[in-house]
């Protein structure tokens, strides 16, 4: 109970991280839209996993890891950063097109496809680390039981699920698909200038 005040603060700080715009909350309204409501919630599912592993990391010492070899992180922000451009340079060639890519070309991606790269996308976003290691030093206070650990990860992943899919139920509704069809080009346009300039920020960043 001694404990409850930290716990209160990490869980409301996770979620204030989680709702802020990000790649990951992009590429679940993203996907939604364009896509449709099955791929937008494996593509929650997948983030939710990769914070559950960021999570379960950070428990067992990632701020350890990283403190002592700096090159982690230095690795995880070139592979983040890369990956985004990736997203930069889809997001363009979608913009450019007249035409959307069609049920066909946009139903390709099995469910576990768009669950693994939800997963690549939070696993390779330096952010997460690094909000991990705040999160866990709100909640972990002084003496705090390891069962406090445990807590912290088991009820986040739970908000990540439920804000996560919220996400993909609430862009994939038909009034929302409605309306990103007739700005699909300028939405992709934006979502292409935001990873350009996401990803250029953590290749060029030197913290």
């Amino acid at each position: 109970m001694g404990h409850l005040p930290e716990l209160g603060l990490a869980f409301a700080a996770f979620a204030v991280g989680m709702f802020s715009p990000g790649p990951n909350i992009l590429t679940i309204i993203g996907t939604s839209m364009a896509t449709g409501r099955r791929a937008g919630v494996a593509m929650a599912l997948g983030i939710s996993a990769g914070s559950f592993l960021w999570a379960a990391t950070t428990a067992i010492g990632l701020t350890a890891l990283i403190s002592a070899y700096a090159s982690v992180l230095t690795f995880i922000k070139i592979v983040g950063g890369l990956y985004l451009l990736w997203l930069a340079f889809k997001a363009f060639r979608s913009a450019a097109s007249a035409k959307p890519a069609g049920p066909s070309a946009a139903s390709t991606g099995s469910s576990r496809a768009f669950f693994l790269r939800g997963l690549t996308v939070q696993m390779t976003n330096p952010k997460a680390a690094l909000s991990w290691i705040a999160v866990m030093s709100l909640g972990l206070g002084h003496a705090a039981p390891a069962s406090t650990a445990f807590i912290i990860v088991v009820g986040t992943t739970v908000l990540s699920v439920a804000g996560h899919v919220g996400y993909a139920v609430a862009f994939s509704t038909k009034h929302v698909v409605a309306a990103y069809a007739r700005a699909r080009r300028g939405i992709e346009a934006a979502l292409g200038v935001f990873f350009t300039v996401a990803g250029l920020k953590l290749l060029t960043s030197r913290t």
